[in-house]
């Protein structure tokens, strides 16, 4: 703005106006030049403006964008804002008629038109990335469908299960977490513009075609919600955040179960660095990595969200510029955990040798050991668990697998229950073995191969409807900015 004496005061333009400046010019300028463009078609095709105008008008557009370096811009406070830098250029080349063009819009349906722009193309690039890891995840669990693993509960070794199984409860969170980024997404999808500065206008205006035009589905419905209803912003942070806590979990098991003590997890040498001092360190740093990023950008999503606290319901700065710019890193340390997950994990495989040792010595199938005395012995299962945990000491303190506790299991079953066992030594062995402890568990949601299957199946069939919504978004938008291309250019036609 040029008419306030002394705007802007030299302080507020080097701690708010410029970097605002330098925000829109890397972030905004080409979604703002979009609103421009679509503005003017729908001005002209609803007779607010005729067709000289809007050609006049769409001419100097055309102008500004071809002669002007946006990236070579610098914030002199000669105009308030870029805003009102591109208006200045309208009315230096056109006059009045130049004024023209901002007929029936504020910057308020203008800005957040606009960070809805900004943050769909980012939200839909990591809803992609999130759907590319679920991928890589079904693929990898499917082809270690078989692969023994020891399942913990409270950091103590619990039951055998598959690495297929592990990575199947994985991958059906990661779909939920896509699921609810794609309704922040549909959350984005609503177009302020119409809105105006609150209430509409009292011009003709046609929302639906603005909507339309830029990309949208469909109008934002409320003008006093377009403006002053920052849940999108809220609901789209909240679950960016949700991707990445629940993905830090994941990571923790990787640095548990990739440690000396474990051993189960193998990480190849490619993901691998070595001690400047200490020869024998095989260090697994991406895991690392992956945990303080996925922390770092949690910790960014909450930053946007716990700024909109104790807000006005209106339209306010804090939503807004700098807020926004400062968001946006949550979706580049988010994407690089993706990345990195991505190729990390398929990278993996276990260690059959160590699973197998700590099967042994945890006694890990010793709950079979119980059902099986219930199912074929008529035992409770109470009386069953104690027969069950007096072969577990017993085998326990002498350093032998369950495997081999096969007269330690007679004499607690005869000590517990005063008479022979039901099981000779061979249905014993059975009982005890991971591999029939996993063919057991057929039940849905199950590690057995059969309920497995079936579950990377639904896995399958969710990853592909999100993916297919997601690509139906990318290409409405792409036809949006075709049609918007070729309505824009016929104005420039004499």
């Amino acid at each position: 703005m040029t008419d306030q004496p002394g705007f802007p005061d030299a302080t507020y333009k080097d701690t708010v106006l410029a970097p605002l400046f330098e925000g829109v010019k890397t972030h905004f300028a080409a979604h703002m030049g979009a609103i421009n463009r679509a503005h003017l078609v729908m001005l002209k095709d609803r007779a607010i403006l005729t067709g000289d105008q809007a050609r006049a008008i769409a001419n100097a557009l055309a102008d500004i964008d071809a002669q002007t370096d946006i990236a070579a811009l610098r914030y002199t406070g000669e105009h308030e804002d870029y805003f009102f830098l591109v208006e200045a250029e309208l009315r230096r080349r056109l006059g009045d008629l130049g004024g023209m063009l901002h007929t029936a819009r504020s910057r308020n349906d203008m800005d957040h038109t606009v960070f809805k722009m900004g943050l769909r193309s980012r939200a839909q690039a990591l809803q992609g990335a999130l759907l590319d890891l679920a991928g890589r995840l079904i693929a990898k669990g499917r082809a270690e469908r078989d692969t023994l693993i020891v399942a913990y509960t409270h950091g103590q070794p619990a039951q055998p299960s598959t690495f297929g199984h592990y990575l199947g409860a994985v991958i059906e969170v990661a779909l939920r977490d896509a699921a609810r980024l794609g309704g922040a997404i549909d959350d984005l999808d609503h177009c302020p513009m119409g809105a105006a500065a609150i209430t509409t206008s009292g011009f003709d205006i046609d929302r639906a075609q603005m909507a339309g035009l830029l990309g949208f589905s469909a109008p934002l419905t409320n003008s006093y919600g377009c403006i002053a209803s920052v849940d999108y912003i809220t609901g789209l942070y909240s679950a960016v955040k949700l991707v990445f806590l629940h993905l830090g979990r994941v990571i923790q098991d990787l640095a548990f179960w990739s440690s000396f003590e474990v051993g189960q997890l193998y990480v190849p040498d490619s993901l691998v660095q070595i001690s400047s001092i200490m020869p024998q360190k095989r260090n697994p740093v991406p895991i690392e990595h992956m945990r303080h990023l996925a922390s770092v950008t949690a910790g960014r999503c909450d930053m946007v969200i716990n700024t909109m606290h104790n807000t006005p319901f209106t339209d306010m700065n804090d939503s807004e510029g700098e807020v926004q710019v400062a968001g946006y890193s949550a979706f580049e340390s988010g994407g690089r955990v993706l990345a990195l997950m991505s190729a990390f994990l398929p990278a993996t495989s276990i260690n059959k040798d160590r699973v197998a040792a700590n099967t042994d010595a945890a006694c890990i199938t010793i709950t079979e050991l119980a059902d099986t005395l219930v199912r074929e012995g008529g035992l409770s299962f109470r009386a069953a668990h104690e027969v069950a945990a007096a072969t577990a000491r017993a085998v326990i303190a002498r350093g032998v697998p369950l495997g081999r506790g096969y007269d330690d299991f007679c004499t607690a079953f005869g000590d517990l229950i005063g008479s022979p066992p039901p099981l000779d030594a061979a249905a014993y062995t059975h009982a005890v073995s991971a591999r029939a402890f996993v063919d057991k568990r057929d039940r849905t949601g199950g590690p057995a191969p059969q309920a497995l299957d079936q579950a990377y199946e639904q896995y399958q069939a969710t990853a592909d409807l999100l993916s297919g919504k997601l690509a139906a978004h990318s290409t409405r938008q792409a036809k949006a900015a075709e049609t918007l291309k070729s309505a824009f250019a016929a104005l420039l036609e004499t």
